[in-house]
This record gives structure tokens, sequence and C-alpha cells, in this order.
């Protein structure tokens, strides 16, 4: 199953993980994005976007009129949910222009520690 892994992580982790799986040239079976903090998470993953995310999971390109029918929602508002899911890096835009979720599971991943 082609899954993508939103998390929380600083740039350090990031940047580290990346390192050694270039060192080692193994690659992770998941895909992952990180956010610095939960705030930015969840600043980006609102509960419309995640409803858009559900929609387009595992279902190909498609057009933001077709997004936006699939959620029932103005298509207006749906482009401005794919604009930030695309500066995020969670969604991709095809070569012909379509929008596209390009993976079937998604896992949402951050700790909550006490101070």
């Amino acid at each position: 199953m082609n899954t993508v892994v939103l998390e929380v992580r600083s740039l350090a982790q990031n940047l580290a993980d990346a390192s050694r799986a270039m060192k080692t040239g193994r690659a992770e079976r998941e895909a992952r994005i990180g956010f610095a903090t939960p705030e930015l998470l969840w600043q980006v993953l609102t509960a419309k976007r995640w409803e858009l995310l559900k929609a387009m999971c595992g279902a190909g390109p498609m057009s933001i009129r077709e997004a936006a029918r699939r959620v029932g929602r103005d298509v207006k508002a749906v482009h401005g949910d794919v604009t930030a899911l695309l500066d995020a890096g969670v969604l991709n835009r095809t070569p012909d222009g379509e929008v596209e979720f390009p993976f079937e599971a998604v896992k949402v991943e951050f700790m909550l520690q006490a101070a």
C-alpha cells in the first residue's frame, strides 16, 4: 500500500533521516511530509482539507472541479484548499494541470509530551 506519513519533526530530524538513507542506500517504504510544529500541521490540514484528501485518496489525477464535486463544495473554495495543499507538498500537480494525491493511505504522527 502506498502510504504517506504526515508528521511533526524538526528540519534536523528530516535531514538526519535523509543522510542515513543515502549512506545505507535504503529508502523508507513510506513517504514522509514533515511539519515543524503541531500548530503548523493543523494550520495546513484543516477539517475541510482533510475531507478533500479523503475524497482524493487513491482516486488518481482529477480536475479541481471534480474534487469540488466529490466533496460537495464550491470550486473557488476547493481551489484555495488545493493551492494550500500543493504549497505544503501534500498534493501534486500533473503535467496536464490536474491535481493528485498519489497515496492510498495517510498516517498522521505527532507526540504530545508534558512540559
